[in-house]
């Protein structure tokens, strides 16, 4: 049980048992299916966390040239990467810490793989493809939608592929099922698998949300078995991002201020949804509230909480309490690890939370504090 009175507030706080509960499911999924599982830092990229990935899995994937650069220097192997597009200036430190490169079109692929040929590196490199179906609803999120930029449809790939394209990557999914994973390889082998003989991995991207509760792993291995039973010669891998730390921590805020107005009351808290949980606001969702009832319950004491931004937007309700709150109280969100932490911003000169982990010997290590230097030195 993590003692929030001895940590700040705002505040990240990740639970290392919890951590380590979703990462020996994932390594055992890894490990009966035979595939690789490899972390996705768009997702998650607390660094001092990485000594507790690497004992259950060896690799990451990277979007940029920042996250390639951490995972080669933190995580300690080079990344699989994946950037809409690659530019010049930063595609020798792409090479430098990737072991894997995904190009988003043929154009790019044409334009760079000959440097890769040439600093003989042993990059792998590959190719998005876009099976033309996703079943996520939020258009967001949608990777497949019409007019997408992600991806190469298969009436654009020649019959024989480029010399040194080894690979296809597909991401279609966000927070999906076993179910919609199954449904999508339908669709992504009748389009390519005529390719399939021609290359030696598939990257099944990310969102396979394997570690929630309702999710159907034995679905999940069985299906990526009978994948590999299909193109023996495929190395299969695919780059969760929330699955790895779904439901392993909070984010602790308090409430500053009590506001009503028209019937209506607002606690202000030490947090922004705009700016420490926008995925509340973009997907949108209303996120749990530990010791509260999402809704309006008229037996109760109903709250809309409000972040400490000045954008009219920046609150979400409504929250039913058993209790009145009061100045101070700490208010608790619950699972704001993944697609949090790396999407913060500083909009209005706003705090961010601090970062800690409550470890598995029930200690709580704060890893970063953050202060008006780190917001003066973003906008220098």
């Amino acid at each position: 049980m993590i003692d929030f009175a001895c940590l700040p507030s705002p505040c990240y706080i990740m639970d290392e048992e919890l951590l380590r509960k979703n990462l020996t499911l994932i390594k055992s999924v890894a490990d009966r299916a035979g595939v690789e599982i490899i972390l996705a830092f768009k997702s998650f990229a607390m660094w001092r966390s990485f000594p507790v990935f690497r004992e259950y899995i060896d690799h990451s994937t990277a979007s940029s040239v920042y996250e390639a650069r951490l995972a080669l220097e933190e995580f300690g192997s080079k990344a699989h990467t994946y950037s809409p597009a690659y530019t010049e200036a930063d595609f020798p430190e792409i090479m430098r810490c990737s072991s894997h490169i995904t190009f988003n079109s043929l154009a790019q692929f044409h334009r760079f793989h000959p440097v890769v040929e040439e600093e003989k590196s042993g990059i792998s490199c590959g190719i998005r493809v876009n099976p033309e179906y996703s079943e996520v609803e939020t258009e967001l999120y949608n990777p497949c939608a019409p007019g997408t930029r992600f991806g190469i449809t298969a009436d654009l790939l020649p019959r024989i592929l480029p010399h040194g394209l080894e690979g296809f990557h597909c991401h279609s999914h966000c927070e999906s099922s076993s179910y919609e994973l199954e449904r999508t390889l339908q669709h992504l082998e009748e389009k390519f698998s005529c390719w399939f003989p021609q290359i030696k991995w598939l990257n099944l991207g990310g969102g396979h949300l394997m570690t929630h509760k309702d999710y159907n792993v034995e679905h999940l291995v069985r299906m990526l078995k009978d994948l590999r039973a299909r193109y023996p010669h495929l190395r299969i891998i695919l780059e969760p991002g929330s699955a790895f730390t779904w439901q392993t921590g909070v984010l602790v805020s308090e409430v500053v201020d009590i506001v009503e107005s028209r019937g209506i009351r607002t606690a202000i808290l030490n947090v922004s949804f705009t700016c420490h949980m926008p995925d509340c606001l973009e997907m949108p969702y209303q996120p749990t509230v530990r010791g509260a009832q999402i809704g309006n319950d008229s037996g109760r004491h109903v709250y809309r909480l409000g972040g400490n931004s000045c954008l009219s937007g920046d609150y979400m309700g409504d929250w039913s309490f058993d209790h009145e709150l009061h100045i101070g109280e700490r208010i608790i969100f619950e699972d704001m690890i993944h697609y949090t932490i790396v999407k913060t911003n500083m909009f209005n000169g706003i705090h961010h939370p601090a970062i800690a982990m409550w470890t598995k010997e029930g200690k709580a290590v704060v890893f970063k504090r953050f202060s008006y230097e780190d917001y003066r030195d973003r906008m220098s």
